[in-house]
């Protein structure tokens, strides 16, 4: 299986409840999921979202987080 990646840095003014609330919403209506999150020492989060990818010619945009 292929899968594509989308990379996001959340900031760390950023809670975890919100976080996960929009992430939830993207793997809800976009078909990502979370591969993994790492936590710096600064309080943001680094996370990598992926999806299988889908042999249509038109791929949808990456994920927009309004946070």
């Amino acid at each position: 299986m292929d899968y594509e990646y989308a990379p996001l840095r959340l900031p760390s003014n950023v809670d975890r409840v919100t976080a996960t609330a929009q992430l939830a919403i993207q793997a809800e209506f976009s078909g990502w999921e979370l591969a993994r999150v790492q936590l710096f020492r600064d309080g943001t989060r680094q996370v990598m979202l992926r999806r299988r990818v889908q042999n249509t010619p038109q791929s949808a945009p990456q994920p927009g987080f309004s946070l």
